[in-house]
Parts: structure tokens; sequence; C-alpha cells
């Protein structure tokens, strides 16, 4: 019998979401083999798991930073593989955190052996925040305006930033309320399909999120020296368009964008940017999958007949930030975004870019599993947005600190 075997998560089983953990189990025989197995139900009830099968140290012990997975879920010496290699059972499912006052419990259990996971040896339980200790939530409905603040602890002043995520639309909080974790003001915006923006506008206003810009810049807390901005995918082009054309933007991160301007056009004070040119006819669904390809639906970038439709990015003032995945799926944002660089860099710009081999189209905060394909909420098509597993968390990581390293030197 022995001691009790015990699964404990260092430092502490209460963690922020992108806050890496180790896991140590200790009381095991030397040698001994044994599954580890992690499990996650969301807020839909969807179950979403991992496992890997590993073998204890001499000492009875096992350190999931320094031993191998033999097997599993993946292999390898990696501290967080339980986390990032989470997968749902019904197929298409992604892992987002709709309410961020409430942590994602992940339970992590230890089985005797390599075989079927019948033997429970130990387990405990891991509580992952989308929000930090004294942060504050507040819901904004002012003028037009649709958007959480979420203010970090203390009177600050903080660098400001604003939150955008893509054309699936809705108010999409987890990703602010980590940064505001992390110590920025953050105010994530809705623009399209959220109460009663429609779920397809025919236009967007640039003035609705100069609206947000204003809001932001009047809060006690944010500084005084300009703000930030970031998008992914649709917001992405939105985060370049509003550090184009309005005032006190100082830093822009673009995630899976481009360097124009997408799908809906954008009115702004005696101009419209239309859209670029598109033909949802070269969509292909896959025969075997059901999945839908939106790769080829785009005109080429290169004929200056789409021209019209760029961002003047050399204009702005601000910095910026590109990140892409080369296994993008969804649409082919390393050449959109290689193209939007090199434009910044023939006018003597200053840009940071970043690609990552084996990742995918949603670059999310760290140890939110891959999503290869998922139903987009607007459209009503499942779409594949590609990555390989652990290439895709790799780069969330890797993006995750370059995102706040950029703001914080620029803000």
């Amino acid at each position: 019998a022995g001691m009790a075997v015990q699964v404990a998560v260092l430092p502490s089983p209460r963690c922020l979401f992108d806050a890496p953990v180790q896991v140590l189990v200790t009381g095991l025989l030397p040698q001994q083999p044994v599954t580890l197995r992690a499990r996650l139900v969301d807020e839909s009830g969807e179950l979403f798991q991992a496992h890997a099968r590993y073998r204890a140290g001499s000492g009875g012990e096992l350190d999931l930073s320094r031993a191998p997975a033999l097997g599993g879920s993946y292999v390898g010496v990696e501290p967080m593989g339980l986390l990032w290699a989470l997968q749902s059972e019904a197929p298409y499912k992604r892992l987002a955190k709709r309410d961020v006052l409430t942590p994602f419990r992940v339970d992590l259990e230890v089985y005797e052996g390599h075989g079927d996971m019948i033997r429970l040896l130990g387990k405990c339980t891991n509580e992952r925040w989308f929000i930090g200790e004294g942060v504050k939530r507040i819901s904004v409905r002012e003028g037009r305006l649709k958007a959480t603040l979420f203010l970090p602890p203390g009177p600050g002043p903080f660098p400001g930033l604003i939150d955008l995520y893509g054309s699936g639309g809705g108010l999409v909080e987890y990703r602010a309320s980590l940064l505001a974790s992390r110590g920025f003001v953050t105010l994530a915006v809705a623009y399209m399909a959220f109460e009663d923006l429609p779920a397809m506008p025919e236009v967007l206003e640039l003035d609705y999120f100069e609206e947000a810009v204003k809001f932001l810049r009047k809060q006690q807390q944010v500084k005084d020296t300009g703000i930030g901005v970031l998008g992914l995918s649709k917001g992405a082009d939105l985060a370049l368009s509003i550090a184009t054309f309005l005032p006190g933007i100082k830093a822009a991160v673009s995630i899976s964008g481009s360097g124009f301007n997408s799908f809906i056009p954008l009115r702004g004070n005696g101009f419209t940017l239309p859209p670029h040119p598109y033909d949802l006819g070269r969509i292909k669904i896959s025969d075997e999958s059901g999945l839908a390809d939106f790769s080829d639906i785009l005109d080429d970038h290169r004929d200056p007949a789409t021209w019209d439709c760029r961002i003047p990015m050399e204009r702005s003032l601000a910095k910026f930030l590109f990140l892409s995945g080369l296994d993008d799926m969804n649409w082919k944002s390393a050449l959109y975004c290689q193209d939007a660089v090199e434009r910044l860099q023939q006018c003597g710009r200053e840009v940071e870019f970043c690609s990552y081999s084996g990742a995918g189209h949603l670059l999310e905060p760290p140890y939110l599993p891959l999503c290869q394909a998922s139903i987009h909420k607007v459209l009503g098509m499942f779409v594949h947005w590609g990555g390989q597993w652990r290439e895709h968390a790799k780069a969330q990581e890797d993006a995750w600190h370059r995102i706040q390293a950029f703001f914080w030197q620029h803000l």
C-alpha cells in the first residue's frame, strides 16, 4: 500500500488561465506505469479531455515538467500538455469562456497502468481563472457602444487597450479579462452579431470605434500617453484601421489579419473603405468532413484592382505587430501579413512580424487547446481553422508574451 498517491498543482491549485503550472505526483511505486488524465466540462456541458502515459521515477515521484509522456494525447516533456491537448468528445467544438467571473475547473487524475483507466490512484482539481484578484468587470452601454471594461486593481495609471474579436461577432471577454489581470485597462468591444447589432452589417462605422477609443481614454486609470488596440481575424484589420484613421493610438496588434479591409465596408469621415473583392462561390466544402475552406474566396491581393481596399497604415503614427500562423486554413493570413509588413517597411516604418509554422487561424491565449474546426456563428458553417496541436500551443505561448511585451514597450 505505501503512502497515499497525491497529485499537486504548484505553486497553487488556483491560478490564472494563462499561467503555467507544475503537476507533481508523489507516493507511487518506483518506475510505476501510470496514466494521467485531464477533464474539463465547459459552460455548455461539453466534456474536453486529454490523457498521457508516464512512468514514475526511482523515488515514486512524477514531475510533468521533467518526465516525458510515453504516449497518449502527446509525447515527450510537455509540462502543460494535459491542458493544451484537451479535446472535445463531439467534433468541432471550441473551448471558449463565456462568463469570465467563474473559472474553468480541470480535474487531474492518476490511474494505474498504461491500459484502460480503471483504477484511480489519486486526483486533484486545478481552478483556472480568466480574471485576477481585484480586477473589476464593468458592462458598458453608453451611446451606441456595447462593450465590457476591465480595470486592474489600484489607481494606475495603466496602459489602455481595445480588444476586438472576429466576424463570429458577439462580445468576447476572456482575452480582455486576462490582459487586465496582467496590468492593462482593457475594453472588449462588440461590433456585430450582438444584442441589436446585426449579424452581417451592411457597413461598419468608424465613429462607433471612435466612441470606444474616447470612452477608454477618459477613464481615470488609463495613462494619457495613448492607447493600444488588438484584434483577431476581422478584428485585426479593424485594429489597423483604428490605428490609421483615429488619433491617439500608439500601438496595434494584428492576429491572423490582413492589411486590407475585409468583407464589410468601413465608413469613415467623408470616405468609405470598400471590402477586398471576394466570391463566396469559391468556398470549397469537403466531401469527407463537411468543413468549409475559405482560403480561395478573396481575389488576388497583388492585383492593383483590389488596392482601393487597402488600409493606408503608412499614415499611422502607431507601432505595429503582426502575428500569423503558417497553417491558417481559414484564409492566407501569413501571406496578407507579409504584404502589409512589406508595405510598411517600404515607407521606412519599423514593424514587428512573427509567423508560426504549424499554427492555425485561432491564435488564442496560452493553454486554450487548438480548435481545428468549429461552427462560424454568423455564417452557420463549419469552418476549418487549421493548426497542429503542439506547434499551435507553442505559438500561443510565444504570441502572448510578445503581445504583452509589445504593449508595455510602446504604451
